[in-house]
């Protein structure tokens, strides 16, 4: 069974959301349909391999397995990880550069077939090494992979270049779909436009803009899930009406998250009826210049709008009203390579001093006769943080006589126009899944080595750094080169501005169990162990 989209859908994205528990000790209560929200209009395409949208998790996730992930009981880790098709997590050889994974055996896929490691191996070498005209979106997070291989239909092998902490960490990314290889055989952009995987769900029905129903999948391979009879998901980007939706029980629960705001409005009127989980997000808001045109192939410009904004002020005021919170880098903040505030205030963007910062800016400006500059940030139409942010942004802006006027366009035009570069600067966001420092920076590499940067500039500095630093095995040396790649990226030579991290503050109606919220993007088996008690 499957689902056919309209043409429409083309681009890019951005991802987050999070996971649930297995049921807690109360035991869980079978049937139901579970009602969840998508802010979002649509997504770009269904294509997980391709995107990295929250807009396409939250639709296709729960109809999908994947190789191994972060524990459903433990959804927050970034050390622990467990098997999904495979039967136990392997012991590296040869020196830690290859894995041997066995294949769950009797998994079928939706339209009762056979699932093989042959699907398994299919999957993962399209999402390492694309066929030409194919988007692989994290492409670049499997550099370490030499070649990946199906000796026989119960065993996949991946054969590493070097040995690396940073592989399994790659390989449990919640958008490493598996699908059919009869179908990725035929045709590589199939899965853009349907869905048919081996998940917990089976596709019922998709109404663009409105909503995507699944039901229980009696064949799925953990035993005893999903807990749920069905699953519904409800397209709504406007935050008004998602307030609305559960204040009112019409849906149950909203993954991604709502404003402190949001939570505090709700948990007065509803009480012990709402509850309320937070947790940080390995995702924030960056600015993207776009180096192909002028005047913004101007390092001089691009500075000056880093040097605008007031960091250190607008994210305590911008997050009584937005789920943006923490200043920060590259790297997620807390990891052991982020820069400390200290380090952070030696670059652009994030002087202690507003007033000396705006008026280098202003220099910068005259200097390379952009005065005064008019131009568009490209925005896209999802009211947090998206647009609460821009909005800041734009009035940071004005403050050293820039004019910029923010273009709001749904999902998948805002993807378009930045992969086509018909821009000037784009509001997106790096969001990853489980924190790995070493393979999230990776957004900030050139285009031509992670497709999913869209500033237009080429840069081998930057590839250099980000290998070096790849490379090395000393934790000391590694966060040494992490800095200088960062400093590379964010003052020497502004490719990206970095705006405050996010934060989730997750909602559920309290008859909703066996959830928690995370930053693995997870909706697979998440929402195959979520049951109801209502």
């Amino acid at each position: 069974m499957y689902v056919r989209m309209g043409l429409w859908a083309v681009g890019l994205g951005l991802a987050a959301s999070i996971a649930a528990t297995p049921a807690g000790a109360e035991g869980p209560t079978r049937g139901g349909t579970l009602t969840y929200l998508i802010p979002a209009d649509a997504p770009p395409s269904f294509d997980g391999h391709r995107e990295t949208t929250f807009a396409t998790v939250h639709t296709a996730a729960p109809y999908y397995s994947v190789l191994i992930r972060v524990p459903p009981d433990n959804p927050s880790s970034t050390t622990e990880f467990v098997c999904d098709l495979c039967t136990e997590m392997p012991k590296p050889t040869d020196g830690g550069k290859t894995y041997t994974f066995k294949i769950r055996q009797g998994v079928k896929w939706h339209d009762g077939s056979k699932l093989t490691a042959q699907d398994v191996a299919a999957s993962w070498n399209e999402i390492v090494f694309p066929p030409k005209g194919v988007t692989s979106a994290r492409v670049s997070f499997y550099a370490m992979i030499d070649k990946i291989e199906a000796p026989d239909d119960a065993t996949v092998v991946f054969h590493l270049k070097y040995a690396t902490t940073a592989f399994l960490p790659a390989l449990a990314d919640p958008f490493a779909w598996i699908y059919k290889k009869e179908i990725l055989d035929k045709d590589p952009h199939w899965y853009e436009k349907n869905i048919m995987g081996s998940g917990p769900f089976k596709f019922e029905s998709y109404e663009v803009g409105q909503s995507i129903k699944g039901v229980r999948n009696p064949d799925y391979y953990h035993k005893g899930q999903p807990y749920l009879d069905a699953i519904v998901g409800i397209y709504t980007p406007k935050q008004a009406v998602r307030i609305d939706a559960l204040r009112a029980d019409r849906a149950a629960i909203e993954f991604r998250g709502l404003p402190p705001s949001a939570r505090d409005q709700l948990v007065k009127e509803l009480g012990d009826k709402i509850t309320v989980q937070e947790s940080d997000w390995n995702c924030g808001n960056i600015l993207t210049p776009n180096s192909r045109k002028k005047p913004f192939d101007d390092v001089r410009v691009r500075k000056a709008l880093a040097l605008a904004i007031d960091q250190w002020h607008g994210a305590p005021a911008l997050a009584k009203i937005a789920t943006v919170r923490t200043v920060g880098g590259i790297v997620f903040p807390g990891s052991p390579l982020a820069a400390t505030k200290e380090e952070l205030q030696q670059m652009a963007g994030y002087w202690p001093d507003i007033e000396k910062s705006r008026a280098e800016a202003k220099r910068l400006l005259k200097e390379a006769g952009a005065e005064g500059l008019k131009f568009e940030l490209l925005n896209r139409n999802v009211d947090q943080p998206y647009k609460f942010v821009g909005t800041w942004v734009i009035g940071e802006w004005k403050k050293i006589g820039l004019n910029a006027e923010q273009k709001v366009v749904p999902t998948g035009p805002w993807f378009q126009n930045m992969r086509a570069g018909t821009f000037d600067v784009a509001m997106e966001a790096n969001c990853q899944s489980v924190v790995n420092p070493v393979l999230d920076t990776g957004k900030y590499l050139p285009g031509k080595v992670f497709p999913d940067n869209y500033g237009g500039y080429d840069d081998q500095k930057s590839i250099d750094l980000y290998n070096k630093m790849q490379y090395e095995t000393d934790p000391k040396k590694q966060r040494a080169d992490m800095r200088a790649y960062e400093k590379h990226t964010l003052d020497e030579m502004v490719h990206e501005i970095v705006l405050p991290y996010w934060y989730r503050i997750n909602l559920a109606r309290s008859y909703v169990k066996g959830w928690k919220t995370s930053p693995s993007h997870y909706l697979n088996q998440d929402l195959a162990n979520i049951w109801l008690d209502k």
